[in-house]
């Protein structure tokens, strides 16, 4: 089974893509969702971050106050480190357990749907990377529109994060939504046909011989671990 890291820049079109191929029936690990079921109630999250944070951090039905804790660490990367150290391990088991899943359902390939998939470091991980790009002015509109922000507060935003550009450097594929939603659904259909040609015959003897599968599934990790990071490269080359 193909693993594919699914990725891109604040409002552009990440989550669109996303939504495209799973009306494709194709298996959808959303990181973001997965990151409110590690802490609903009961679960150990929820549990370390009271520990951490104090139970002043819980709603009166037993949830978590996202906006309260967000505004603890918001400005206080100790707190924030603290936050990420117990809910990231917490998604990366959730999303391992249904990529082992969705290879027990015998999928072709399923896409891990991660918005931090390059500054994390998972994209070492993935058996592809797909990066959703557009233009740095589309992007910018975009941004300003669905939040109703000012073109100052957007601007903010989007310099806090990784440029396209630099994810792009780390991409497999790139799909580009910088024009209309009817051609970013033709890329996408052009996407999952090439995808399908190109790993159908391997999945039928990966189904018939899984031990084929497990081989495949190292060889693609193990060479991607060995690439040289795409940012250390271009640095290096200006040196």
């Amino acid at each position: 089974m193909l693993v594919i890291g699914l990725t891109g820049g604040i409002a552009s079109g990440k989550s669109s893509v996303s939504k495209l191929l799973k009306a494709k029936n194709i298996p959808i690990v959303d990181a973001d969702l997965l990151a409110r079921v590690v802490v609903l109630p009961g679960t150990k999250g929820l549990k370390k971050i009271v520990k951490e944070f104090g139970p002043d951090i819980l709603q009166e039905d037993g949830h978590l106050n996202r906006k309260k804790l967000g505004e603890i660490v918001f400005n206080d990367e100790a707190k924030r480190k603290k936050l990420n150290a117990i809910v990231h391990p917490a998604v990366r088991w959730a999303m391992l357990s249904r990529v082992i899943h969705h290879w027990v359902g015998s999928e072709k390939y399923c896409v891990l749907d991660i918005p931090l998939l390059i500054e994390g470091g998972l994209w070492k991980w993935m058996g592809q990377v797909v990066v959703v790009q557009c233009s740095a002015d589309t992007q910018l509109e975009r941004l300003m529109k669905r939040d109703n922000s000012t073109e100052e507060e957007a601007l903010s935003r989007l310099n806090s994060q990784l440029p396209i550009a630099e994810k792009v450097a780390y991409a497999d594929v790139v799909i580009d939504n910088s024009g209309t939603p009817e051609e970013l659904s033709a890329q996408v259909d052009a996407y999952v046909e090439k995808l399908d040609n190109e790993i159908g015959m391997l999945w039928w003897i990966g189904y018939i011989l899984p031990f084929v599968s497990i081989f495949t599934a190292i060889w693609m990790l193990v060479s991607r671990r060995c690439r040289p990071t795409p940012g250390r490269t271009q640095a290096d080359k200006t040196k």
